[in-house]
């Protein structure tokens, strides 16, 4: 009998600083009515000058370990998805297992962009049913705002920071992930890039005179791919698993910008009461609004057990995942 994996427990943390609408008015030329109205973000949170990803993923880790009354040890393997990792080498992975101190288990990261968290699930949902892993630690974390171009009143008013972890293992019972799927099309990456800082294009003056270590985004472009793709994604999960868009209990879409997600909703046919919404206090965080936002739905007592919940995403690559969860 195949092997199903179940999420025992989550966590999720925000750094303390808080930067509003207001507060971006200060900065460059925009208005908390322009960036309500095109994005649903209020408010980010910005890592503090000591904090890298890693030290938001423990903080997030120990919160659902105490969750799922385990130690640290008790994990085998630690897999995050994130774009900002503390270095390109060792991965945050690496560093969490570390500081969490738990080295010599397996610990890596997924790049994936907004997608992140959902590929790292997806491999560590496979792990469990390989047998490989039996424990696993899954992350999304950001800290965007290092590699945000704060001249970009367009971009510059969307990103945030933060992480948010589940904890995995094989199910007893009916409930965990009954299906998932991903897809990825390396032909469009141009439209969301951060251009330099790999082998293409290392540091220089030049790079970083031109902005060319911060995100860069064709909006537009970007908007009608992530509505397609996300909307393809979330129907093929409940394909696969045989399920209805009216079963679903829970819609937790990647929170990119409001627009998209109104729109995914309308071409799916899930209404914005099932929908969990909170880029309005978050912003984009990239890989980390997935995990984030299933925490706060879980803390909020809008999950309850043997509801079905769908996780959708879409991000840079392109990328796209989605996962249809039975709560346990």
């Amino acid at each position: 009998m195949l092997k199903v994996s179940k999420i025992i427990a989550t966590g999720s943390y925000l750094p303390e600083k808080v930067l509003t609408n207001f507060d971006l008015e200060k900065m460059v030329d925009t208005t908390d009515e322009w960036i309500k109205t095109r994005t649903g973000i209020e408010e980010r949170h910005i890592a503090s000058e000591n904090e890298a990803s890693s030290d938001l993923v423990v903080k997030a880790s120990e919160e659902a370990l105490k969750v799922a009354h385990i130690d640290a040890k008790d994990i085998d393997t630690i897999v995050i998805g994130t774009i900002s990792p503390d270095t390109l080498f060792p991965s945050t992975g690496c560093w969490v297992g570390s500081k969490l101190g738990i080295p010599g288990i397996p610990a890596f990261d997924v790049s994936a962009a907004c997608s992140g968290f959902l590929y790292a699930l997806i491999v560590a949902d496979s792990l469990i049913k390989a047998g490989t892993a039996k424990r696993v630690l899954v992350g999304g974390v950001e800290v965007l705002t290092r590699i945000t171009d704060w001249d970009n009143r367009s971009s510059c008013v969307l990103f945030g920071d933060g992480a948010g972890v589940v904890i995995l293992e094989e199910s007893n019972d009916d409930s965990g992930i009954l299906s998932s799927y991903w897809g990825a099309d390396g032909t469009l990456g141009e439209l969301l890039v951060q251009p330099a800082g790999g082998s293409r294009m290392p540091a220089s003056h030049e790079t970083v005179d031109k902005h060319l270590h911060t995100i860069q985004m064709k909006g537009n472009e970007v908007f009608k791919h992530a509505v397609k793709k996300m909307a393809l994604s979330a129907g093929k999960a409940l394909e696969i698993a045989g399920v209805k868009p009216e079963e679903i209990a829970l819609f937790i879409p990647h929170q990119a910008n409001i627009r998209i997600i109104d729109a995914t909703i309308k071409r799916f046919g899930i209404p914005r009461e099932k929908t969990m919404v909170t880029i309005d206090k978050i912003g984009n965080i990239s890989s980390a609004t997935i995990p984030i936002s299933l925490d706060w739905a879980v803390k909020g007592g809008r999950v309850k057990k043997n509801d079905l919940i769908l996780l959708d995403a879409f991000g840079g690559g392109f990328t796209w995942g989605s996962a249809l969860i039975r709560w346990g």
